[in-house]
């Protein structure tokens, strides 16, 4: 009986507004939650109950309390309970640009597995989530992002970087990027502006960020219709504002990046905040 009780709570999720490059999430999902999806950031979190479990590099992982989760950017995952109770759990979404601010242009750290038992990981992901509230001062979420990239650093399988990549082409595009989210942009465009061809940038862009210049883009498309849905903007003028062709244009990308399609997103955050 209690587990029928426990199967009618509905799903949410409470978000604290991104800074940083990081955001941070808390959610109870049953059954199915996420399908099939990629982003362009880290996401590490931690299951606070249930079982949580995902595929993950031709796999299927499950995540229990006192374990990290650590999922690299632009890898596919899916998200589903491993229980009839459901599962609760804290996430952050930390963008590349976020971890290279620390490592200043070293390989992005990759943990294998997706689920880890590292304890430096969990310590440092235990004071992420805890340091990175909406009303943390600046140094606090500051400090937190630096001992967790610093973690991420010394749990992950070596990976190296060629001779001739170059960190401050990527880092150009990128702030390019930033400021032509809205409109449609070309490699040529982008290879003018870091100083290198176009196939060197396209290969160091993903060795720097995680993730290729136009996922990139899209990701940022995305979290401004995001932020105007959140704001009382239609999902129609959100798509239009944030540089999409159309609405269908924006829920397809969306269902993509985050694995549901923006009006469930939207009614699970209202639910949240009025719950």
């Amino acid at each position: 009986m209690n587990g029928d009780i426990k199967q009618l709570q509905s799903d949410w999720i409470s978000r604290s507004e991104s800074s940083s490059g990081v955001e941070r999430i808390e959610a109870f999902f049953h059954g199915n939650a996420y399908s099939m999806h990629r982003h362009d950031t880290y996401a590490i979190g931690l299951t606070l109950a249930g079982v949580q479990c995902f595929h993950y590099r031709r796999g299927l992982r499950a995540s229990l309390p006192g374990q990290t989760m650590v999922l690299h950017p632009d890898e596919l995952h899916d998200g589903q309970a491993g229980t009839q109770e459901g599962f609760r759990y804290q996430m952050i979404y930390v963008q590349p640009a976020a971890i290279q601010d620390v490592l200043g242009g070293r390989p992005l750290p990759f943990v294998e597995g997706g689920v880890t038992n590292d304890p430096r990981l969990l310590e440092a992901t235990q004071a992420a989530l805890r340091q990175m509230r909406g009303d943390a001062e600046p140094l606090e979420r500051d400090d937190a992002l630096a001992g967790l990239a610093l973690a991420l650093d010394s749990a992950s399988s070596a990976r190296t970087v060629r001779k001739s990549a170059d960190f401050a082409a990527a880092r150009r595009a990128r702030e390019y990027l930033h400021a032509s989210s809205t409109r449609a942009v070309t490699l040529e465009e982008l290879a003018a502006v870091s100083g290198q061809d176009r196939w060197s940038l396209s290969r160091d862009f993903r060795t720097f960020y995680g993730t290729s210049p136009y996922h990139y883009l899209v990701m940022r498309r995305l979290e401004a219709a995001r932020a105007m849905m959140l704001h009382g903007v239609s999902l129609v003028d959100a798509a239009a504002a944030a540089g999409f062709a159309d609405q269908s244009h924006m829920t397809r990308h969306f269902r993509h990046a985050y694995g549901i399609p923006p009006a469930r997103w939207l009614a699970m955050m209202n639910g949240a905040r009025t719950g």
